[in-house]
């Protein structure tokens, strides 16, 4: 923390008062910052290169979605304003959220894919622009992960060629989008920040150019929105009534990722997530 002290010191040019570790750093650790002259900051350190957040952070401000403003951004240190508010999402914030996401997947691209490859905790997110959202799905997010985990040691051969023959039948099993949604990436309860009923921020992106049902498959997954929310956006934006059949599809790359981040314990849920779509 001494160290943190010092940098932003130079940062920002004034002396930090405190320095106190918050809660949610599941991949580098996450300060609050306290000073006599200015409104707290917040400061992240990772071995993984933060100025990819802070590109998609850019990215998505750029396109009117809350999140935290940029004060410093390389790869080693992520400076930040600090948002007041907590991750207590209630009805009134559920619907909230809908209309912000509803209005972020309305930005559309030529292609699926970033403009640079991004981060989801620490597994690197491959994004060549694709003209099919389906081969971007299999290729950069589903192979993909699967070789990571299994290179990892954390993915059991079976289940590698499980994943792969659901890879295989994609076609049958996705739809191609009317045009490429930008989405958010990673939104669960932690990376929203809330107060007074009003949603104040969106924080730790993974973003990129999706199908929006993606976003939403990840939501429902995590449990982090209800009724609320889905019947805002259906009537913001719509939900195609084949949404539940492709759920689990795409839960499987979450669930991939987990897998290789934290381990033994994500395994049997995606083996029965695998299990009810017929793999």
């Amino acid at each position: 923390m001494d160290d943190i002290a010092a940098h932003l010191s130079t940062v920002v040019d004034e002396q930090p008062t405190a320095v106190s570790e918050l809660d949610g750093g599941k991949i580098g650790t996450v300060y609050r910052v306290e000073f006599d002259g200015r409104a707290p900051l917040v400061a992240k350190t990772s071995e993984t290169p933060l100025s990819i957040e802070a590109t998609m952070l850019t990215h998505l401000a750029d396109r009117g979605l809350p999140v935290p403003e940029i004060v410093h951004a390389t790869d080693d240190l992520l400076v930040l304003e600090h948002v007041d508010g907590d991750s207590a999402i209630s009805p009134e914030i559920e619907r909230d959220v809908a209309d912000h996401l509803a209005a972020l997947h309305d930005v559309t691209a030529p292609a699926y894919g970033f403009e640079c490859d991004t981060l989801t905790g620490s597994l690197h997110q491959p994004n060549p622009w694709t003209d099919s959202w389906v081969d971007f799905y299999r290729d950069q997010r589903l192979t993909y992960a699967t070789g990571v985990a299994s290179e990892a040691g954390e993915l059991p051969d079976s289940t590698v060629e499980r994943v792969e023959a659901l890879a295989a039948d994609l076609d049958s099993l996705l739809v191609e989008p009317e045009a490429p949604a930008l989405i958010h990436g990673d939104v669960w309860t932690t990376n929203l920040l809330a107060s007074d009923g009003e949603l104040r921020a969106f924080l730790d992106p993974a973003a990129y150019y999706a199908h929006a049902e993606i976003e939403l498959a990840y939501m429902d997954w995590t449990g982090t929105v209800g009724d609320a929310f889905f019947d805002r956006y259906d009537e913001r934006r719509g939900i195609d009534s084949g949404f539940e059949s492709r759920r689990d599809a795409y839960v499987c790359y979450p669930l991939l990722s987990h897998v290789y981040h934290f381990g033994e314990r994500y395994l049997s849920e995606l083996d029965g997530t695998l299990a009810r779509l017929g793999y």
